[in-house]
């Protein structure tokens, strides 16, 4: 819960503001101090209004030398306005993305620490991904992060992930985590996993079978390059989803219980095999 406030604290964490550059240090700083290998990849987007945008996608590594591994990935990236405001006068403000960012951030940093020290039976790759949250929907601005990293996997074989597991908005006082549409369709081995692991830990009620709707998110870049990836995400944030792309998205609509859990499920994952 500290790692989502201090993530918050930067500000805006908009591709070109203060706060990106700031969260982009401490980010990589930080997942240095765990001991996992750092990987910053740096890339230009040219938005469809003309902005060009500079964009780094921070791969952290644990036990790089495995040559079987799995992929976890957040982005770290918040969007640039708050299209969701009830009032019109905030909309053109930036959404704070304690959740809808900072969450799926927080947990995947704690987990570095975790990797590097006790050291997981196959290989981990930490995604944080930039981009994904800038433009609208359908006008190319969005994903960016996740297509450039889809744009570069190497062919099937020793050490490409076999598979994805995608963390977005995994943070809500209300949590519950239904299985995404899309996931089912193109990775449906991945999902079981995920929810069986929640299952033995005891979170089924939180990690319902039941069916929610179809998310264009970060998993989608990953299924077009043939990575089979789910998204463990939680789209109803606030009564009606009403603090989603909006100013509510801050520390005190984020639960540690929940974040916990979440970071419980993805640990269980990892430690009983992948």
């Amino acid at each position: 819960m500290e790692l989502v406030r201090t993530q918050v604290g930067f500000g805006p964490r908009v591709p070109g503001r203060e706060g990106h550059a700031a969260q982009l240090a401490w980010m990589v700083a930080h997942l240095d101090s765990a001991g996992v290998e750092v990987q910053t990849d740096t890339f230009t987007h040219v938005t469809t209004t003309g902005d060009t945008l500079h964009l780094t996608n921070v791969l952290a590594r644990a036990k790089p030398e495995a040559t079987r591994r799995i992929l976890l990935l957040t982005h770290w990236d918040t969007r640039p306005i708050s299209d969701n405001a009830t009032d019109p006068a905030l909309r053109s403000t930036p959404i704070p993305g304690a959740n809808d960012g900072a969450s799926g951030t927080a947990i995947l940093m704690e987990l570095a620490g975790l990797l590097e020290g006790t050291p997981p039976p196959m290989g981990v790759d930490l995604l944080f991904v930039d981009g994904e949250d800038y433009g609208d929907y359908g006008a190319g601005d969005m994903l960016l992060g996740a297509k450039h990293y889809a744009e570069k996997l190497p062919p099937p074989g020793p050490g490409r992930p076999i598979y994805g597991v995608l963390l977005d908005m995994v943070g809500d006082v209300d949590p519950r985590f239904p299985v995404e549409p899309t996931s089912v369709q193109y990775a449906q081995p991945v999902v079981r996993k995920v929810w069986d692991a929640a299952r033995r830990l005891g979170y089924s009620k939180f990690f319902p079978d039941a069916a929610g709707q179809d998310i264009a998110d970060d998993h989608i870049p990953l299924l077009n390059a043939g990575l089979p990836t789910v998204d463990v995400i939680d789209f109803s944030y606030g009564p009606g989803n009403s603090w989603w792309h909006t100013p509510e998205d801050t520390p005190e609509h984020v639960s540690p219980s929940t974040l916990g859990m979440v970071g419980q499920v993805v640990t269980e994952l990892i430690y009983s095999g992948g």
